[in-house]
């Protein structure tokens, strides 16, 4: 089957839909194809929390933050670590662009549309060492929370989509799986593919046949390669993470498989930093798994002293998240068999433990100001005993003892190395020790970061204060065995700042663009090697937009 169309979007996500928009707006006609069931629309962004950094906002200004664009660009390039000398001028190109658009383009354009966010803006990946170059952070909190999370933010450009005053010029079809992009003298003219009928667990329910859609202008939306474990290990940066796990989890729906970025690449297009990726070390196996190896990322608990295989508190700087999640991932995949286990209590999961996603947070999702009241009275209760009842990587018990048992019990057949308890024992001790001083004799520096971060309102409700492991009235004890999640692809298509994939000697690719993750966000990476959160959605909407209007333009000319 052979059709054509003046503008063809591969994937259906948020980078997709965002480009539809702006295509709509400019009157053009758009053909938006996707793997997946239409109910899946929107992809991934479905089920983010909704975080977005913006800068010098009026909600920081309302929280009495000042920010500014230098500031804030400071700070990503101290984080991103770009290479010295490198050829990366595309990507810091796009870093320039998202601090000096992202009010404009992300933020008043979301708002144009009836969204709003959560009024404390929270403070993320502040970096482990202030202004360190490498390992600096957020100076100020950037963190606004869409209220209604990345689902109510997708599901409202969605119908922004489905009920454009243009919709007419719109045509959607999924269960198209496009399997190569192709060109004709150097110029990409349209895409080749499979279409399936609905799938459901996974398996087609009939033949596939195949399609191809002739184009004069090709937008792949079509996310990166961290659904695919085994593109995952082919890239994976061994010098920084040690060798790729062996248990590694999967955060990242199989289709984003990298094939489009492999065939493209075989056809002379630039994909670089495909190692360069946003992971995070707080992967949990998931209690109703959608794939093989899906996991959960957890929110860990700031008081929890995490431990390694073997019973030792990790050291000498004691891992503490909202810091440096990169260095997280740098610091478990070198250790023993590449894990970590959580070791907390019952008061300390409800207050502080939460789970990343969507659907799981149900106040916000639900934007149910009771809920989020509630929760920061009472705790993540329903989030907590949900990892209890049914995750296999928590265990609890009443003593010491008994909970190194039962963290042994859990791991038998599955790794070599034994939780020692004399070294819990040990390093649990000298911990709760600590917290009988007075804060001026504290030397632990996760005691002295929990006392920072509790400046921060944003911070103060969900983390406690002074709380000791072995308190008999904050019982149970609980460990959470945690192994790295895969999650976003920091690298891609390398694209210009009008989103236009480039070949691999630099040249634009007529007809070729790419937005959102199949880009590393703009760019082959934006961000570089640390991201300071929030900018993975809001640059989805950022490219798509950009790459919406370039072909405009191209065909208006």
């Amino acid at each position: 089957m052979k059709e054509s169309s003046a503008v063809l979007i591969i994937g259906a996500g948020i980078a997709g839909i965002c480009t539809a928009i702006e295509l709509l707006d400019h009157n053009q006609s758009v053909l938006l194809i996707d793997r997946d069931n239409e109910d899946k629309m929107g992809g991934m962004a479905n089920e983010a929390f909704g975080g977005m950094l913006f800068v010098d906002s009026p909600l920081q200004r309302a929280n009495g933050i000042n920010d500014s664009k230098q500031l804030a660009l400071d700070d990503w390039m101290a984080a991103a670590e770009f290479p010295v000398n490198d050829d990366n001028q595309h990507a810091k190109a796009w870093a320039h662009t998202y601090i000096e658009r992202n009010m404009e383009d992300i933020y008043d354009w979301l708002t144009g549309f009836g969204l709003r966010f959560f009024p404390v803006v929270h403070w993320v990946e502040r970096g482990d060492y202030g202004f360190q170059h490498g390992s600096r952070g957020n100076s100020v909190p950037r963190y606004h929370v869409a209220w209604g999370t990345g689902w109510e933010v997708t599901q409202t450009l969605i119908k922004v989509l489905l009920n454009h005053k243009n919709k007419d010029k719109l045509t959607l079809k999924f269960q198209h799986k496009v399997e190569s992009i192709v060109f004709d003298q150097g110029r990409v003219v349209g895409c080749r593919g499979t279409k399936e009928s609905a799938i459901t667990g996974g398996i087609a329910q009939k033949k596939p046949e195949s399609f191809e859609i002739e184009s004069d202008h090709v937008v792949i939306c079509a996310g990166g390669l961290n659904g695919n474990l085994q593109q995952v290990e082919r890239h994976w940066d061994t010098q920084c993470y040690g060798p790729c796990p062996t248990n590694i989890l999967a955060g990242s729906h199989p289709y984003a498989d990298g094939q489009l970025h492999d065939d493209v690449e075989r056809q002379g297009g630039s994909v670089k930093n495909r190692g360069w990726m946003w992971n995070y070390a707080t992967g949990v196996k998931h209690p109703k798994p959608e794939y093989d190896n899906h996991g959960l990322s957890i929110m860990p608990a700031r008081s929890s002293l995490w431990l390694d295989a073997l019973g030792n508190r990790i050291g000498p700087m004691p891992l503490v998240t909202g810091f440096d999640t990169h260095n997280l991932c740098k610091v478990t995949g070198h250790l023993p068999e590449q894990y970590t286990w959580q070791l907390l209590n019952l008061k300390i999961a409800r207050k502080e433990l939460a789970v990343s996603g969507s659907h799981i947070n149900k106040a916000f999702c639900n934007k149910s100001w009771f809920g989020v009241i509630k929760m920061a009275l009472l705790g993540n209760r329903d989030i907590v005993q949900m990892l209890i009842d049914e995750c296999d990587d928590v265990v609890v018990a009443n003593t010491l003892p008994k909970l190194v048992a039962k963290m042994n019990d859990s791991s038998a057949g599955q790794y070599q190395c034994q939780v020692e308890l004399h070294n819990v024992q040990r390093d649990v001790d000298a911990y709760d020790g600590q917290l009988d001083r007075s804060e001026k004799f504290v030397t632990d520096d996760q005691i002295r970061r929990i006392e920072f971060l509790r400046k921060w309102r944003g911070d103060k409700v969900r983390t406690l204060k002074r709380q000791k492991i072995l308190d008999a009235k904050a019982g149970p004890l609980m460990a959470i065995r945690s192994r790295i999640i895969s999650r976003k692809s920091m690298g891609g298509f390398e694209t210009n700042v009008a989103s236009q994939v480039l070949s691999s000697q630099g040249a634009v690719i007529e007809g070729l663009y790419a937005a959102g993750e199949a880009a590393g966000f703009g760019g082959a990476g934006c961000a570089g090697v640390r991201s300071l959160e929030g900018t993975f959605l809001s640059s989805c909407i950022l490219n798509g937009r950009i790459a919406g209007q370039t072909i405009a333009s191209l065909i208006n000319k």
